[in-house]
C-alpha cells in the first residue's frame, strides 16, 4: 500500500472534543470519524487492526472447539419477550416498530438468539457440550458514551454460547474458555490483562469475571489485594469491616440539628467524623415502586449493584414526600415501625456504638446509637462500597488497592435463566427432560483496539503491537525526488512485498519532519529508511517506532532480516 493512495488525513492537533488519548490519536491518525454519538467510521488502518484481532479472536475459540455462526442485527420482541428481557431491559435496548407494526429490537446482546438457532438442534443430550459464536455489530443505546471506541452505542463484538448437560462440564469449559482470552490479550499485546470477579448485572447467572485492563481512564474500580492476589470489580467485591466498640455506650439522647441534613454538616455541627455516623439512603424499586432504606456507616458509599441483587429489582433514588413517612436528612434507625417498606443494614454498622443518627425528626438526631441495643436482632447486608485500605476478604489483611481498569471481555456462567425461560429442553439417557445450561462468553473487538492504543502510545502517535498493527513495515523513501532513493526504494517495496511482509510504503515528496510524523502517527511497528546519505553506504535505516533499535543494514540481504524481526516479534 502507498501512503500517497491511503484515504484519511492525518494532522498534528490534539482535537478538542477528544478527553483521552486513544481517541484523539485515532482521530489525528484516521483511524475513525466521527459520524453520531457513539458511532464511528474506519478508515483502513482500523480495518486492518480490527481484522487482525477478530482473526486471533477465531484462531483462540476454534481452537476451544468453538463453531462461528452469524445472528440477525434486528430481532422480533417476541425473542425478548420469551426471555423476559423485552420489558426488563431498560433504554439502552433500541425498540422500534416494523412498516407492518411488529415490534422489533436492535440486538446488544445475543442469548435469545443463541437459544433460538439450536432449541431443535439440542433435544438430546448426545448432541452435547457444544459451543457456538459470532464476530457481529451490536447496538446498545449508551447513555454516556465517552472516549472514542472506548464506550460507543454500535459496536463490534465477539460473543460466545456454550451449552452443557451438567454444571461440571461447564465448569470445565468454562475454565478452557478463561485461559482462551488469557491468550487471546496476550497475543494481542496486552498480557497484562486481567481477570476480575464481577456481578452478572442484567446478563443473569451466579459466577462471572471480566477481563480488565489497568489504566488510569478506565471507567470500572478494580479491587485488588496485592498481598494474596485477589481481584474483584467493585460491583462485586465483598465488603469486611471489623468495627472496634467503645467500652461504654453513651445513652440514646435527642439533639437539635437545626438545617443540617447531609452527614458532613451533622458531623460537623456535633463535632464528630462521618465514621461516626449512621446514614440512611432511600431507593425506589422498580418492580413494585416500593422504597428501600438502607442504613451504612457514615464514610460508606452505596453499591447499587449488590443492593438490586439484595432485593431481586432494579432500584433508583427515591423523591420523597410525606405520604413516604420519612423525613430526609433526618432517617433513623429509630421509631421507623410504622415505615411500610424495607429497611436493611449493611455490614459496616456490625458491632457499632456510640454513633449518630437521624431522629425520624424535622430538625433532629440522636447521639449514643447502639446498634445491638437500639435495633437489636436486625440482619446486616453487604451494599456498601470497599474501600481503599480495606480488609481482604481472602487473607483477611488491610491491603485492599482501588484501581481503575477498562473492561475488554467478560464471560458468564448463565446457568439456565435463557433455556428455561425459553422452554429449550433435551432428553437425557433415561428419558427425562431437562434445560441445557449455559456460558456466555464476550470480547469487545474495537474497544480492545483503543485499549491496547490507550497503554501502548507516546506524544506523537499510537506503538502498535506486531500482532495487531495495521501493517509490519513502514518504509520511508526521503528525497523521493532523488533517482536514486526512488531506485532503491522501490526495489525494496518489490521485494518486501514479495516476501509476504506487509508494508505501506511512503514515496511522497514531502519533508522528514511530515513523513515521520505520519509514520508515528500510523504506529507501524518497524521502519525502514531510505535516503541520499544512506545510499552513500549502500545501507538502509532499519528502526522500532517503540524507539528499542536501530541499526543500519546492507540494502542486499535486507529483506531477510526484516523478516526475522517479524518473526520474533510475532512469536508467542
Amino acid at each position: 500500500m502507498k501512503l500517497a493512495n491511503l484515504v484519511g488525513e492525518r494532522f498534528k492537533e490534539r482535537p478538542a472534543d477528544c478527553s483521552i488519548d486513544s481517541h484523539a490519536l485515532m482521530v489525528r491518525g484516521a483511524y475513525i470519524k466521527y459520524v453520531a454519538n457513539g458511532i464511528f467510521s474506519s478508515f483502513m488502518p482500523m480495518k486492518r487492526i480490527l481484522r487482525k484481532i477478530e482473526n486471533i479472536i477465531r484462531e483462540e475459540m476454534d481452537a476451544i472447539d468453538g463453531q462461528e455462526v452469524m445472528f440477525p442485527v434486528v430481532m422480533p420482541a417476541s425473542l425478548w419477550e420469551e426471555s423476559g428481557r423485552y420489558e426488563s431491559v431498560g433504554s439502552e435496548l433500541l425498540r422500534f416498530t416494523d412498516r407492518n407494526g411488529n415490534k422489533m429490537l436492535l440486538g446488544m446482546t445475543h442469548e435469545e438468539a443463541a437459544v433460538h438457532l439450536v432449541r431443535e438442534y439440542g433435544q438430546s443430550y448426545l448432541k452435547y457440550p457444544f459451543m457456538i459464536y459470532q464476530i457481529q455489530t451490536k447496538f446498545r443505546d449508551e447513555a454516556r458514551p465517552r472516549g472514542g471506541l472506548i464506550r460507543v452505542r454500535e459496536f463490534t463484538m465477539k460473543d460466545a454460547y456454550s451449552f452443557h448437560t451438567s454444571q461440571e462440564d461447564l465448569e470445565q469449559y468454562y475454565k478452557r474458555c478463561h485461559e482462551a482470552y488469557e491468550r487471546v490479550f496476550a497475543r494481542a499485546g496486552v498480557p497484562e490483562v486481567v481477570s476480575v470477579k464481577s456481578d452478572s448485572g442484567m446478563m443473569g447467572g451466579s459466577v462471572s469475571h471480566e477481563f480488565m485492563l489497568l489504566c488510569p481512564i478506565g471507567e470500572d474500580s478494580i479491587v485488588i489485594c496485592p498481598e494474596c492476589g485477589y481481584r474483584a470489580n467493585m460491583e462485586a467485591a465483598q465488603t469486611i469491616v471489623e468495627n472496634k466498640r467503645d467500652e461504654q455506650s453513651a445513652p440514646l439522647t435527642l439533639v437539635h440539628t437545626p438545617n443540617q441534613h447531609t452527614i458532613e454538616e451533622v458531623a460537623s455541627f456535633l463535632g464528630s467524623e462521618a465514621a461516626r455516623t449512621c446514614k440512611a439512603v432511600v431507593y425506589r424499586k422498580e418492580t413494585d415502586d416500593g422504597l428501600v432504606v438502607l442504613f451504612l456507616r457514615g464514610d460508606y458509599e452505596v453499591n447499587e449493584a449488590k443492593l438490586k441483587n439484595i432485593v431481586g429489582s432494579d432500584i433508583f433514588p427515591a423523591n420523597l414526600d410525606q405520604s413516604s413517612g420519612l423525613i430526609a436528612g433526618f432517617i433513623g434507625p429509630c421509631g421507623l415501625d410504622a415505615f411500610k417498606g424495607t429497611v436493611l443494614y449493611d455490614v459496616s454498622l456490625e458491632n457499632t456504638n456510640n454513633l449518630i443518627c437521624g431522629a425520624n425528626k424535622e430538625d433532629y438526631h440522636y447521639t449514643g446509637f447502639d446498634i445491638s441495643r437500639d435495633a437489636s436482632g436486625v440482619k446486616f447486608v453487604d451494599a456498601s462500597k470497599v474501600v481503599q485500605g480495606g480488609i481482604c476478604p481472602v487473607c483477611g489483611k488491610h491491603a485492599i488497592t482501588i484501581s481503575r481498569g477498562i473492561e475488554v471481555g467478560n464471560i458468564f456462567q448463565l446457568g439456565t435463566k435463557y433455556t428455561k425461560s425459553m422452554d429449550m429442553t433435551y432428553l437425557d439417557a433415561d428419558g427425562i427432560s431437562h434445560n441445557p445450561i449455559m456460558g456466555c462468553y464476550g470480547i469487545g473487538v474495537g474497544r480492545l483496539a483503543a485499549s491496547v492504543c490507550e497503554v501502548h502510545h507516546d506524544d506523537y502517535g499510537p506503538i502498535w503491537p506486531m500482532s495487531i498493527a495495521p501493517w509490519q513495515v513502514h518504509l520511508c523513501a526521503m528525497r523521493a525526488d532523488d533517482p536514486l532513493v526512488k531506485e532503491n526504494a522501490d526495489r525494496l517495496y518489490q521485494q518486501l512485498q514479495k516476501a509476504g511482509v506487509e508494508v505501506i510504503y511512503d514515496d511522497r515528496t514531502v519533508s522528514a519532519g511530515f513523513m515521520f510524523s505520519d509514520a508515528d502517527l500510523l504506529g507501524v511497528p518497524l521502519r525502514i529508511i531510505v535516503s541520499p546519505r544512506n545510499n552513500k553506504e549502500n545501507v538502509c535505516e532499519f528502526t522500532a517506532r517503540d524507539k528499542s533499535f536501530a541499526v543500519k543494514l546492507p540494502l542486499d540481504g535486507c529483506v531477510d532480516a526484516v523478516k526475522a524481526k517479524i518473526f520474533e516479534m510475532l512469536a508467542f
